[in-house]
């Protein structure tokens, strides 16, 4: 732009050069002409006037010089630099930036409108980012919502079906068990030979294990319907450490409570035990017996938070989608798969939900959210 500014510039400084110099010549000529005839010939004088005429192209150039200089300049604050800077912010709009830095009233009226206009476009097109970033924002949350609801509908939906086609199996397979069960007892009571007792202690193991399997299928069957009412939250948690304690799991485990005295939920005793019970002992089998336990509590605006974390090594990415999922389990054949899905399906009961992530710290931290009484 500079280049054509500095043309237009020397176009129009010729211009005015050639016009002074068409209108001023003839009279400069025959002025000096005038004053020759009265100047004697070989004086100082007719020689200064011959001189002057000599200077005058050359004062024309610095005329024109001059003029263009002068053009350029005026044109340049008056047109180059308000359109440099309008050029640069309709680069800026090409790179969708809305924040031009314009001055407008500068370039003339014409300049200054055009200006004017690109503030006002660009005050409206930030106005509508910021609008369009806010809705995507609200899209994207919506979004998510929507994916957590439709898996927690896929996934109460499964549980269901499952629990009603397991609580009929269990029905059916339960009572032959405990007659298994009763019989392998008797055995045991005559068995005379080591090897025998083995074997029966074995069977009884097992027997036993099928049996803890059909009481999670039991409860993973469970009507959704239960007798809900005010629930101290800390009693219950401090009767469930209680009645943990003892257990081979947690001989090694330190359990710290930092409970909220008097805070009341609407809640199921029995199912909240089994839900603290649960957890307890999965944060115990996950240190490996040794560590520590942190359970505490805390109260938003709508909901009961009771949170149990563990010092182990946290849940892993491939297995924290499938954690809830019936017969899912990381410990072989001493887990059976429903302690968690049965969880979370007594929260559901009870109108909460149940939820895991890993800490920042370390471990895995479990929340039951139960409504607020």
């Amino acid at each position: 732009m500079k280049w054509r500014i500095a043309s237009v510039a020397f176009l129009l400084g010729s211009l005015s050069s050639g016009l002074t110099w068409l209108s001023v010549q003839p009279v400069l000529f025959r002025l000096l002409d005038a004053l020759r005839r009265w100047v004697p010939e070989g004086s100082s004088e007719e020689e200064t006037l011959s001189r002057v005429r000599g200077v005058l192209p050359w004062l024309l150039g610095l005329d024109l010089v001059a003029l263009t200089v002068l053009t350029y300049v005026v044109l340049d604050l008056m047109v180059g630099r308000p359109l440099r800077r309008t050029e640069a912010v309709v680069e800026q709009f090409g790179r969708m930036e809305w924040e031009p830095q314009l001055v407008p009233t500068q370039g003339g009226t014409l300049v200054s409108r055009i200006q004017r206009s690109l503030q006002r476009m660009a005050e409206a097109l930030r106005e509508e980012q910021a609008l369009t970033r806010a809705q995507m924002t609200s899209l994207r949350e919506s979004n998510a919502q929507l994916a957590r609801t439709q898996t927690e509908l896929v996934a109460s939906e499964r549980m269901a079906t499952v629990g009603r086609l397991a609580a009929g199996v269990a029905h059916e397979v339960g009572n032959p068990l405990a007659g298994i069960l009763g019989y392998v007892a008797l055995a045991r009571a005559k068995a005379d030979t080591p090897e025998l007792k083995d074997f029966l202690k074995r069977i009884d193991h097992e027997v036993q294990r099928i049996d803890q399997i059909i009481r999670g299928l039991l409860d993973l069957g469970r009507p959704g319907t239960t007798s809900l009412g005010p629930v101290e939250v800390a009693a219950v948690v401090e009767t469930c450490v209680r009645l943990v304690r003892a257990a081979p799991e947690l001989s090694g485990v330190t359990v710290s409570l930092e409970l909220e005295p008097g805070l009341l939920a609407r809640a199921d005793p029995g199912p909240l035990s089994q839900i603290v019970i649960n957890l307890l002992l999965n944060a115990a089998q996950a240190m490996g017996g040794q560590g520590r336990v942190r359970v505490s509590t805390r109260r938003t605006a709508d909901e009961v938070r009771l949170l149990v974390e563990d010092g182990g090594t946290g849940i892993p990415d491939d297995v924290m989608p499938r954690l809830f999922e019936p017969f899912f389990t990381t410990k072989g054949r001493e887990g059976t798969g429903l302690g968690l899905a049965v969880s979370l399906r007594l929260a559901q009961i009870m109108g909460g939900r149940l939820e895991a992530e890993n800490a920042q710290g370390g471990g895995a931290r479990f929340t039951v959210c139960l409504p607020v009484l």
